[in-house]
């Protein structure tokens, strides 16, 4: 794996890469709270079956992408970074995968961008449009959401995350992600501006406009121990994808699927892309 300064209008990001360079392009897209890390046994995985992959630090984690506005974190402006990174590595289109917020980005792109999304792989994140469903309809999703609520309005969320050798955030990867990644990740985000950076992304406000169905070939890989994701919400996704769609249950796993699960991730990613089209 290499180390990569990609820039973009908005800013240069820090990007993880591997794999022949002009192979069939995957683009991995983290969530909160870690970086491009998350992904390393995917893209040593993916890289090994001849795939490029590459895993930017998304907008805010990567410091040359770290406005400081919480509106500079809208939806929209982050579905602009994935293209624009796309187009910086010369992928006219490529295969997108994403986990929590990275899973969120995801659903968005493939909905404006078709063309430009190969296929499209999201870990835990069910569909926005099935999220506000059970939203509305299910009240287990609610309780699980509640704590947006208080990372969008509680203006002293940084300072108790970061507190006692940031206990909170630390709380967050306990016994379900590497030693290793956690501490990288507690590091990374207690740089200054890091951390309000990433909780940006939560209080930059919904969305504008619905999102639709989704076209492009669709893998949705959810597990039973998540604890910000239902079952309702999961099943529901099924009914936002007109394009082929398999749905596969982890049992047992929580959330951190990637690092959680890897070995499993990375079989059903494999046979995703190998479904819907040659290297």
């Amino acid at each position: 794996m290499t180390q990569l300064s990609v820039s973009t209008g908005a800013g240069v990001f820090d990007v993880i890469a591997a794999g022949p360079p002009e192979a069939r392009p995957v683009l991995l897209l983290h969530g909160f709270p870690q970086t491009a890390l998350v992904w390393q046994r995917q893209i040593e995985a993916l890289a090994a079956q001849g795939y490029r992959v590459a895993a930017p630090d998304q907008r805010g984690y990567s410091p040359g992408v770290r406005p400081l506005q919480p509106g500079d974190y809208h939806i929209s402006l982050l579905v602009d970074d994935v293209v624009a990174i796309g187009e910086a590595l010369g992928w006219a289109a490529f295969d997108l995968v994403g986990h929590d917020w990275g899973g969120a980005v995801a659903w968005w792109t493939a909905h404006a961008h078709p063309g430009r999304v190969r296929t499209l792989t999201v870990v835990s994140t069910p569909h926005p449009g099935a999220l506000a469903t059970t939203l509305r309809t299910d009240q287990d999703q609610r309780e699980r959401s509640h704590y947006m609520i208080d990372w969008r309005e509680a203006p002293a969320t940084e300072e108790r995350m970061l507190a006692h050798d940031a206990q909170e955030l630390r709380d967050f990867y306990a016994g379900r992600v590497p030693r290793d990644h956690a501490d990288a990740y507690v590091s990374h985000l207690s740089r200054p501006g890091a951390l309000t950076a990433a909780l940006n992304w939560y209080r930059a406000g919904r969305p504008e406009g619905a999102i639709g169905v989704i076209d492009v070939p669709t893998l949705y890989v959810w597990s039973t121990e998540d604890s910000a994701f239902g079952r309702a919400a999961a099943q529901e996704t099924g009914r936002w994808v007109k394009g082929p769609y398999r749905f596969e249950t982890l049992q047992g796993v929580s959330h951190w699927i990637p690092e959680e699960a890897p070995e499993t991730l990375s079989r059903l990613l494999l046979e995703h892309l190998r479904a819907h089209g040659e290297h």
